[in-house]
């Protein structure tokens, strides 16, 4: 006769779980580090740093970790909807944020990511990506203990808070930087400094610039003549992971922030965290082990915490950081990408093409899908996919470009270049949502795109994200110009403060914010309620119509056909194209029952979720 497990038993499961994750962790350490001779007394003292901070972890936060554990999908669930904001421009201050929850609760956020709020300097943070203390909130927007209250605010409320994790560099204002620039020899250690140019010129045989503006190749001179390695900015030093007290200090700022309360961390710039002579020193399998090793440091001393990578590499080389043992969730900037693409030309196929080739994702983990971020869009579509629809993919971004700073003829976008380079071309767009979709040039299908384009992110699976304020329809911020410390980077333009007169139009659908709001808040409440919208099964629809996507997410019982007018003009998918639906199948948008006998005309803009309980993938 069976009994139900006694607390004795949990905590049996608990040491054992504890066990296996400690031996895994031993075994990544000892696969990246080999037989470096810190290895020993660094994986100690790491052991005795996890073992305290589990006890220091919060009852509520144990409590989470249980739930999470004994519920290992529950971020893949139809009910999840990310937000994303800076809390400086949306609400002031971190208490001031605390008085935007209600307005969460209204829109379904079950998600909410907070843009980088840590110690950073004044003058040159890059928008909070230079961190120079983890443990200590920027005082403009408060302090460590507000972030705390928000976070458990947050999780009453159903909602987890998401941060950055900027574990490639800190600012070389971090405490370990200030020491190593005065020469102390443990923290010269913790990053990638050189006496002279031997070793950075031997290094930048292979890597590349990512920066070239701010400055050239991937080393910076410190004012004594020593040189640090510096990917993106020079106020941002790379951090040096050889060294495993690297690994081990790292570590415990994580295991800091995750008991402050947060739920996810965005683990930034994976693919640039280890370095190796003669290598782009780009994804490096040792990139992979490393997350690997974080992830087993969480499901340690914080099991409930997940990754979010943050990965903008070739769409081959996205999904390689998502396991339920390294990242659990990842940005999909390629359909990100393709949304915009499709927008411009009008043409489905090579969204289509992503979502049967490159939208399945290992079991346990998901996309964060969104129609922009904080960030710039590039145009991260696979070379070798675009020629297979014969289109040559170098002619193609340039297009886009042009296309989405309003240099095209007949474009309806206002976007604003971000590091174009007038000699080859090259540049990435910067804008909002309602300025690159046409809103701001007063286009009469602009509100018809923001729908479409976020219907997209609602129906294709995993965890759909917004742009907050994009669901009320803000513009472009021009004012960043005036801001000396913003007026060379023109991704700010897409980063507005908060834009107060359109939230209090959202009850008004005769108003452009209205009834962006209304109509993207039926969605959510649509996906909340139809199971098939769980997970990230995919399987594609061939609609034989360039200007409309089709796909099917199926689930036990029935299928949801989504069907998608890009076009600008009224669209026919054939009645023999549908026959394989069922007859009497309904739009779960508008209620509306088909019986294809004539095929389906669809308004420009116009998507449907048919509900199928015949049609089975």
């Amino acid at each position: 006769m069976s009994s139900a497990a006694g607390p004795d038993d949990a905590e049996r499961t608990s040491r054992d779980r504890r066990d296996v994750e400690v031996a895994r962790l031993e075994r990544l350490l000892r696969e990246i580090y080999g037989r470096d001779d810190r290895l020993d007394a660094q994986l100690a003292g790491l052991l005795a740093d996890l073992d305290a901070s589990w006890q220091s972890r919060s009852p509520e936060l144990k409590e989470l970790d249980r739930q999470h554990l004994a519920d290992p999908a529950w971020f893949e669930s139809n009910r999840m909807l990310g937000g994303v904001c800076y809390v400086d421009r949306y609400a002031g201050t971190l208490q001031g944020l605390r008085d935007r929850i209600p307005y969460f609760r209204e829109l379904g956020l079950t998600y909410l990511h907070l843009m980088p709020l840590f110690l950073a300097p004044d003058d040159n943070s890059d928008g909070g990506y230079a961190v120079s203390s983890y443990r200590q909130v920027s005082p403009e927007v408060g302090t460590m203990s507000d972030l705390r209250q928000v976070a458990d605010e947050l999780r009453s409320n159903g909602i987890a808070l998401a941060v950055d994790f900027v574990f490639n560099h800190t600012s070389d204002e971090h405490g370990w930087a200030r020491r190593a620039r005065a020469g102390v020899p443990e923290f010269e250690e913790y990053y990638w400094i050189f006496p002279d140019r031997t070793m950075p010129d031997a290094f930048e045989q292979t890597t590349r610039e990512i920066f070239p503006d701010d400055h050239p190749g991937s080393f910076v001179r410190l004012d004594d003549g020593r040189w640090v390695w510096t990917t993106f900015h020079s106020f941002q030093w790379d951090l040096n992971y050889s060294n495993p007290a690297v690994f081990r200090a790292m570590a415990n700022e994580l295991l800091f922030l995750a008991n402050q309360g947060v739920s996810v961390l965005r683990m930034d710039a994976v693919a640039f965290i280890w370095k190796q002579l003669g290598t782009s020193s780009e994804n490096l399998p040792e990139a992979h082990l490393l997350l690997q090793a974080f992830n087993a440091v969480c499901r340690i001393a914080a099991p409930s915490v997940l990754f979010l990578s943050e990965a903008i590499v070739h769409p081959d080389q996205v999904v390689e950081y998502m396991s339920p043992g390294e990242c659990q969730l990842s940005y999909n900037p390629l359909q990100m990408a393709l949304i915009w693409n499709t927008l411009a030309t009008r043409d489905v196929r090579m969204l289509s093409q992503a979502l049967e080739r490159r939208h399945a994702t290992p079991p346990g983990t998901a996309w964060i899908n969104y129609v922009r971020s904080h960030d710039d869009i590039g145009w991260t579509f696979a070379d070798e996919d675009a020629a297979e629809l014969g289109i040559d993919g170098f002619d193609h971004r340039r297009f886009l470009n042009q296309f989405y700073v309003g240099r095209f003829p007949g474009s309806f976008a206002r976007g604003v270049p971000f590091q174009e380079n007038p000699k080859t071309g090259d540049a990435r767009v910067s804008g909002t949502t309602a300025s690159l979709a046409g809103l701001e040039a007063a286009d009469p299908l602009a509100v018809r795109r923001i729908l479409l384009a976020h219907s997209i992110i609602l129906s294709t699976g995993g965890l759909p994200q917004f742009y907050l304020g994009d669901e009320v329809g803000q513009l472009n911020d021009y004012t960043y110009v005036d801001d000396p410390a913003h007026r060379d980077d023109s991704r700010w333009v897409g980063r507005p403060r908060y834009p107060a007169e359109l939230y209090e139009q959202r009850r008004s659908f005769a108003t452009n914010a209205g009834a962006l709001y209304q109509s993207l808040s039926r969605l959510v409440e649509i996906r909340s309620a139809t199971p098939e919208f769980a997970g990230s099964r995919l399987v594609g629809f061939t609609t034989h119509n360039d200007r409309v996507l089709g796909y099917q997410r199926p689930g036990e019982t029935a299928t949801i056909i989504v069907l998608a007018n890009f076009g600008d003009g009224r669209e026919q998918v054939d009645a023999l194209t549908l026959s394989g639906i069922e007859s009497g199948c309904f739009d779960l948008v508008t209620g509306a029952q088909f019986d294809f006998a004539d095929g389906l005309d669809l308004a420009p803009g116009q998507f449907v979720w048919l509900r199928s309980t015949a049609t089975k993938a």
